[in-house]
């Protein structure tokens, strides 16, 4: 098993690609419970496009033989990873220098959803958001409570409660821009949910609604990344074209505005009949958009495809295997710029 631990730490490596992070974005995906760096080669032959690089390992605290954390997922912010392990833990770890902060998770129900993100102030303070709310809150109206938690007192804080959104299920999977965290989410209106954009402002810690660039009659948002080069944020959403037919288009947010306002253009536009089974896909999936070559790249291995690596360009899709192993399955893609910062635990 091959490993760049000294690589990743060393100071003028992360420098390196922190600045030039915009050229050569680097990719970690979850691979069976382990956390992988990548490379994806875009313009190489079918056999060559993934390449695992490293394995970041994790160990486990409680255990005296420091065996591996199994991890069930993680949120990047920064070049930090805020990961959920299988037995339901809770840590902040910074793969690049080792460190980790392991967190008391507040009690929940069992009958409720929850998921956390991790972001930070506008004075680079990181703070880590919980959002709880009844796990069937998209049929019906629901209470849904947020807390934060403060590194530098190491404590929880209820900051408030509403019933005027939740986040759907399917589509949980927050993205962090430029510290903020951004959510498709359902507001309700004469009892109907009706999708927007929501966002949440660590300095503030308050939630703020952000326009869409679709009308929500012809467009149905689906899932949120950010882009390989320069870390924006960006949107799938699926346009109707004729009965039962459904093009697939990725937008970037070009400009974010602090009143919500947000200009966004098209990235990339995808025909339905290209690749079919993408429809399925793309209901709260995890994706990477790469601007330069107009191409999305997606995991499988969830029930609809077998394979392990998706990659969509306007005319075609590569399917891609794992080499090493047939039967691994990638549940996390995401770009990752790796960092020294420290987290200020109390």
């Amino acid at each position: 098993k091959q490993r760049c631990d000294a690589l990743i730490k060393d100071v003028n490596f992360t420098k390196k690609h922190s600045a030039n992070a915009s050229r050569q974005s680097l990719v970690i995906m979850l691979i069976d419970f382990r956390v992988y760096l990548v490379s994806i080669d875009l313009h190489g032959s079918q056999e060559s496009i993934v390449k695992v690089t490293s394995q970041f390992s994790l160990k486990d605290p409680l255990s005296n033989s420091l065996k591996e954390v199994d991890i069930r997922d993680v949120f990047h912010c920064d070049g930090l990873l805020l990961c959920t392990t299988k037995d339901n833990r809770l840590v902040v770890w910074n793969p690049c220098s080792g460190e980790t902060g392991w967190i008391i998770k507040p009690k929940s129900s069992r009958k409720r959803f929850v998921c956390y993100s991790l972001g930070k102030s506008s004075c680079n303070k990181y703070k880590i958001l919980k959002v709880d709310q009844d796990r069937y809150g998209f049929l019906r109206q629901c209470l849904v409570v947020y807390e934060v938690y403060d590194f530098t007192s190491s404590l929880w804080r209820r900051v408030g409660e509403t019933r005027n959104w939740c986040i759907y299920g399917f589509k949980n999977r927050g993205i962090s821009v430029n510290g903020d965290t951004y959510w498709l989410a359902y507001r309700f209106s004469q009892d109907l949910p009706k999708e927007f954009l929501l966002r949440f402002d660590y300095s503030t810690e308050r939630f703020e609604s952000v326009s869409l660039p679709v009308d929500h009659l012809s467009h149905h948002p689906m899932a949120l990344s950010v882009t390989r080069e320069e870390q924006k944020l960006c949107l799938i959403s699926l346009r109707e074209c004729n009965i039962c037919v459904f093009g697939i288009d990725v937008w970037m947010a070009t400009k974010i505005e602090s009143d919500g306002a947000m200009s966004w253009r098209k990235l990339l536009a995808v025909d339905g009949s290209v690749y079919r089974k993408f429809l399925v896909f793309c209901n709260g999936m995890n994706f990477l958009a790469d601007r330069e070559n107009k191409v999305l790249v997606f995991p499988g291995k969830n029930g609809v495809s077998g394979r392990f690596l998706h990659i969509v360009r306007e005319d075609k899709c590569i399917q891609v295997d794992h080499n090493d192993d047939a039967k691994s399955r990638c549940s996390v893609l995401i770009n990752y710029v790796p960092t020294l910062v420290q987290l200020q635990q109390g």
